[in-house]
């Protein structure tokens, strides 16, 4: 390998992307009143498409967990972000002062509800199927299913508006022309 190639295949120790397409500088400030706890699969930490990891970057009011490893905080008022149950399409008259995202490949994230006692219990806070950008990190199981930071976007849209779900949005768009930009994923049109 050249120099010159080892150079553009550093990584960014914040984003994990070669630091030739780092979007930290795109990292949105987002301040909320909603407190988001993120509990990540441990197999997500090092993966460069972990969008939990983007999400608490920009968020202020968060807290990252690592399961198994991490204690998970108190979660009275929560609700846990979970495609089962009603749809929450509008601000409940009382809404959660804290909402829970699980951070991790769908049958992952289907274990750790099982297996998390911190989680049971907790009202479900399923959001209602929107259209979903034609690009991704990664490959949805089913129609509807979000990423992580796509899902606390939308959850925390219903719960605040706009303004602390849109700059998510627009960050998990940077990640997606980044991954773009390394080849791992085609552009929209390519083939």
């Amino acid at each position: 390998m050249s120099a010159s190639d080892a150079v553009g295949s550093a990584r960014c120790p914040d984003c994990l992307y070669p630091k030739r397409v780092c979007f930290c500088a795109a990292v949105p400030t987002v301040v909320t009143r909603t407190r988001v706890v993120i509990v990540r699969h441990h197999t997500e930490r090092d993966r460069s498409s972990n969008s939990g990891r983007l999400a608490h970057r920009a968020l202020t009011n968060s807290v990252l967990v690592d399961y198994p490893d991490g204690a998970v905080p108190p979660l009275e008022g929560a609700w846990l972000l979970f495609p089962e149950g009603k749809e929450i399409p509008v601000a409940p008259e009382h809404p959660p002062s804290t909402i829970v995202a699980l951070d991790a490949t769908w049958a992952q994230a289907r274990k750790m509800y099982r297996k998390l006692n911190a989680l049971r219990g907790l009202p479900l806070f399923k959001l209602p199927v929107a259209p979903m950008p034609a690009q991704r990190l990664r490959s949805a199981p089913a129609p509807g299913l979000v990423s992580t930071i796509e899902a606390i976007a939308r959850a925390l849209r219903i719960l605040e508006g706009d303004a602390v779900a849109t700059p998510l949005e627009d960050l998990f768009q940077a990640a997606v022309a980044a991954t773009i930009a390394t080849g791992r994923i085609p552009a929209r049109g390519a083939s």
